[in-house]
């Protein structure tokens, strides 16, 4: 169960990083739009887990590598932009949430 404090901390890497993927990485996501559907935080605060969603899915594992792969300039920059609210800037790992994609799915397969 997470605290208070990893809950806010959550959402404000959920938020930046969002920022990130729209506004200053348009080479690494290579066009798509990148959402953050979820960031989750361990409990000391030193790693993020944050889940992204990717449109359109035809690239989805060649952006998913390149996030991956770009993941120390991501941190860089979440740093850059949370540094004065966090000690320590967490490492990132990130996963592809296909939610949504399995909620489409199950909606045709009702239909």
């Amino acid at each position: 169960m997470d605290s208070t404090r990893q809950k806010k901390i959550g959402r404000l890497v959920q938020r930046e990083m969002s920022e990130i993927f729209q506004r200053e990485v348009r080479d690494v996501v290579m066009g798509t739009l990148v959402s953050v559907t979820v960031a989750r935080v361990s409990s000391d605060l030193g790693l993020a887990r944050i889940y992204i969603s990717i449109f359109p899915a035809e690239h989805k594992d060649e952006v998913y590598r390149n996030i991956v792969s770009n993941s120390s300039r991501l941190r860089f920059m979440l740093g850059q932009r949370v540094g004065k609210q966090l000690r320590v800037i967490p490492e990132l790992q990130f996963f592809i949430d296909d939610s949504l994609d399995y909620a489409e799915k199950i909606d045709n397969l009702l239909k």
